[in-house]
């Protein structure tokens, strides 16, 4: 285990994570009793700086009380544990080790919303969590203050977009809907907070803990930690608990280097984007100082491209996994990405046509903020990112019809290497 690890070890703290879930029993001994803190929680949460680590980065404490004030009855709370970014795998982690403090942080939020029905929104295919998230509901099922339910979920990207999520509590439908926010109406029509697993147990310390203690840890702007996926040319790939502001450098020494020369980094997963490897080692992963860079940190995935790589090739994919997980229910989902899954796939195989760039550049301009949901959006903020970030390649791949990396075998364009 590295020092950035040890040094900054919150949520993963306590046994291995390899060793399995940690029971009822090994949690409270290691944390003691849940407190009793009810609304007042939130105003602690707003003060901690707390933000959601499901991607978007609202604040949570604001969040909390979006819903607490505009429920009109006993409130629903949601713990998504969905994770369908395919690069990340920090929540499933968090679920499969630490199920108690998820439970913990959830039952304390329907606390301070006034809600009255609690349900765990797991991945399908993360069995391993749903595993460890069924055992820690069963746990507590005498003594929780709320029934708590486990739901799990289709394998799908979008499953996990909060208005997904409630239409498929409310219908087997686990695709977005452009009605009313959870806030305003949710599940069964009533007000739902929707929050990811990591946030709710980040606010499960912070109840313990205090805000000053949470405020303690981050180099940066931003207060706190959190968990990162760290995959591609890495010598230990996977989950690791950072101080935020810790530079990329320090995560990559601390997963055992690099394997291979890095060209570009994928920041945030698939709605993040790319970012071109100069002066990257130095870079602070804390939201705002990358938001200052046009940047996001987004779900926490670090995704390192080696250099015989094609980023043409590797946004291909990309984007063709993002066509094929639309909802397939507006015009810039069904036909714009469609078109652009396409027309990169043709770039990076060498056989572009004449106007394929230019339409590529436009395109990822006009479909943001068409869509039914934000699906489009976060594909066509990953396509800008590459034709900056890649685009002496697509210039290649355009004029020349080739790829200038190594691993590309074919002899017109490139292949998956």
């Amino acid at each position: 285990m590295s020092a950035i690890l040890e040094a900054t070890d919150r949520l993963l703290a306590g046994p291995s994570p390899a060793a399995g879930s940690e029971s009822l029993a090994a949690h409270n001994v290691r944390l003691g009793p849940m407190p009793r803190v009810g609304a007042d929680l939130i105003g602690t949460l707003e003060r901690s700086g707390l933000l959601g680590r499901g991607g978007a980065g609202f604040p949570v404490g604001s969040k909390w009380r979006s819903v607490a004030e505009r429920r009109s009855g006993p409130a629903v709370v949601v713990a998504n544990g969905a994770e369908g970014e395919p690069h990340s795998s920090k929540d499933r982690k968090l679920m499969a080790a630490r199920p108690h403090l998820v439970v913990d942080g959830a039952l304390l939020a329907a606390d301070a919303v006034g809600a009255d029905e609690l349900i765990v929104y797991v991945g399908a295919d993360h069995r391993a969590a749903v595993a460890a998230m069924g055992r820690a509901i069963a746990e507590r099922a005498s003594t929780a203050r709320v029934p708590i339910r486990l739901l799990e979920t289709p394998v799908a990207y979008i499953s996990g977009e909060s208005s997904a999520v409630v239409n498929f509590i409310n219908t087997d439908d686990a695709r977005p809907t452009a009605g009313p926010h959870p806030r305003d109406r949710g599940v069964s029509g009533r007000a739902t907070l929707v929050q990811n697993v990591e946030s709710l147990a980040h606010a499960a310390l912070i109840a313990r803990h205090g805000e000053d203690w949470y405020r303690s840890a981050g180099r940066g702007p931003t207060s706190g930690t959190a968990l990162v996926t760290i995959s591609g040319a890495i010598a230990v790939p996977g989950v690791r608990e950072i101080d935020y502001g810790t530079t990329l450098g320090e995560i990559v020494a601390g997963a055992g280097g690099a394997t291979s020369d890095i060209q570009a980094v994928l920041l945030g997963g698939y709605f993040g984007g790319w970012a071109a490897v100069d002066d990257l080692r130095d870079l602070s992963l804390d939201p705002a100082m990358l938001a200052d860079r046009g940047l996001s940190f987004g779900c926490g995935v670090i995704g390192l491209l080696p250099v015989e790589r094609c980023g043409v090739w590797a946004t291909s994919k990309i984007l063709d996994y993002m066509a094929g997980e639309s909802a397939r229910q507006c015009g810039p989902c069904i036909f714009g990405l469609g078109a652009i899954a396409e027309t990169t796939r043709r770039v990076a195989a060498g056989s572009a046509a004449p106007g394929d760039m230019d339409n590529l550049a436009r395109w990822s301009r006009q479909i943001v903020g068409r869509g039914a949901c934000h699906h489009p959006d976060g594909a066509a903020g990953l396509l800008q990112g590459a034709l900056s970030v890649f685009a002496s390649e697509f210039h290649l791949h355009q004029q020349d019809r080739r790829c200038s990396r190594p691993a590309a075998t074919a002899p017109r364009g490139c292949g998956d290497g």
